[in-house]
């Protein structure tokens, strides 16, 4: 039988309705690790470091998308939960057709700045070559991808997780195909993999967009709207969160290029790329979880069902701490592995690379935690809250670790900083759900 938000959830229930959207974000995190794995095993050294350089410019332009899709997403599945589909319907698109008009204005905007955005990336003059072929082509596709991102969520809310993770399974098998076809068959180089990426997010951002129009098949539906400036505000300040968690990480990736240029060069640059590939697809799971289940509480919390919301908690909790000591064992058993299959051909890099990433993967211990308990309060549409979470947590913490713990351990303390800074960050999480347990009754 289908699971529905209004279901009560076993361990089994959540893990079934939550297992598409996991598996969704995995792939989305492929685009990156796919264009990672081609450049630097046919293009090179350089060319990974160009792609790391401007990958996080392109997420700083999608987190606009997050924030709509999370934060809208919020109140759609709250407004669903009071009994009130037409409105959800009327809420959905409006999201909908801002994320389509913001996306249009960042596209535009990305491609035509791409040089001064590279350069304040941390760009070198020799690699701004490979950053404007890469970053040109890629910005442009912003909109789509600020689409595929809240269309993402917005499968959950409908009910239709299993549908979005078919949308993504096709997303990245175009993205794989593509980028050996453009790289290896074409000779296009580090153009090539931006324009399988590209093509990967019109799939992933366009068809959805036909299936909603189409007569309804799950709980939402793409229809006639009006602007309802209230419930836009407060989608943007729920989704504030998402907003700030990929705008920090973004931003305090830049700073990691910028402090590895110094003390290691392009070196240091591209092995903390293959460490940043990895971390995509470990930390998908948790936000692929959190993704899943906050339909799921915000649809519990707008019916007030108070014991669900309390027994969804310590489920949501458990599956937390078994990932998150799960993740620490498998990522270090496959440092070197991983780091064989994207740098094997330079030892030294190699050496390198394995070496921070045994380090940096401690950091498992605490990520879920931070990701979780902001997710958590977006659902209950308590955006500062979650908004604080994200921002002490991908931007304080992170920032000030990655400037303070190279000062006492050189380089060697650019990989233990985001191991502190999960750390703090899972420390004030669990902190604020306790403080609010009263409040939502969810404890």
């Amino acid at each position: 039988m289908p699971v529905q938000l209004s279901d009560h959830f076993t361990y089994s229930r959540l893990l079934r309705f939550t297992l598409p959207s996991i598996v969704t974000m995995i792939f989305t995190s492929i685009y990156s690790v796919v264009d990672g794995l081609f450049v630097s095993n046919l293009v090179g050294e350089l060319a990974l470091s160009a792609v790391n350089i401007i990958f996080p410019v392109a997420m700083i332009l999608a987190a606009f998308g997050f924030m709509l899709g999370s934060g809208g997403s919020a109140i759609v599945a709250r407004t669903m939960g009071e009994d009130k589909p037409d409105l959800a319907n009327r809420y959905f698109s409006m999201i909908i057709l801002c994320v389509l008009g913001l996306g249009t204005v960042l596209s535009i905007g990305g491609a035509l700045l791409v040089e001064p955005i590279a350069r304040l990336a941390g760009a070198s003059d020799l690699l701004m070559d490979d950053c404007i072929a890469y970053g040109r082509v890629l910005l442009a596709g912003t909109a789509p991808f600020m689409l595929q991102i809240s269309f993402q969520v917005f499968f959950v809310t409908a009910e239709l997780p299993k549908l979005g993770l078919a949308v993504s399974l096709a997303s990245g098998c175009t993205n794989i195909v593509m980028d050996y076809v453009l790289i290896a068959l074409c000779d296009l180089g580090i153009a090539g993999a931006a324009w399988g990426t590209i093509l990967s997010y019109v799939i992933g951002g366009l068809l959805p967009l036909l299936y909603f129009l189409r007569p309804r098949r799950g709980r939402l539906r793409l229809c006639p709207t009006r602007l309802y400036p209230r419930e836009l505000k407060n989608a943007c300040s729920n989704g504030s969160s998402e907003l700030m968690s990929n705008l920090s990480s973004s931003l305090i990736g830049i700073l990691y290029n910028l402090q590895l240029m110094r003390l290691v060069g392009e070196a240091g640059v591209a092995a903390y790329s293959v460490m940043m590939y990895v971390d995509f697809a470990f930390a998908a799971v948790f936000l692929g979880f959190t993704m899943g289940v906050g339909p799921v509480i915000g649809f519990h919390f707008g019916a007030d069902n108070r014991a669900e919301l309390k027994s969804l908690l310590r489920k949501c909790l458990t599956v937390v701490v078994l990932c998150s000591a799960s993740m620490v064992v498998l990522s270090e058993a496959l440092a070197r592995p991983l780091a064989l299959a994207f740098v094997g051909y330079s030892p030294a890099l190699m050496d390198l690379t394995v070496h921070g990433f045994r380090i940096f993967a401690l950091s498992y211990l605490f990520v879920g935690f931070g990701i979780f308990g902001s997710g958590l309060f977006t659902s209950l549409c308590n955006g500062p809250v979650s908004a604080l979470i994200s921002f002490l947590r991908t931007f304080l913490f992170r920032g000030g670790m990655v400037l303070l713990l190279p000062l006492l351990l050189d380089l060697d303390g650019i990989w233990l900083a985001v191991v502190a800074a999960d750390g703090l960050g899972a420390a004030v999480a669990l902190f604020l759900t306790w403080n609010y347990r009263k409040r939502y009754h969810y404890w």
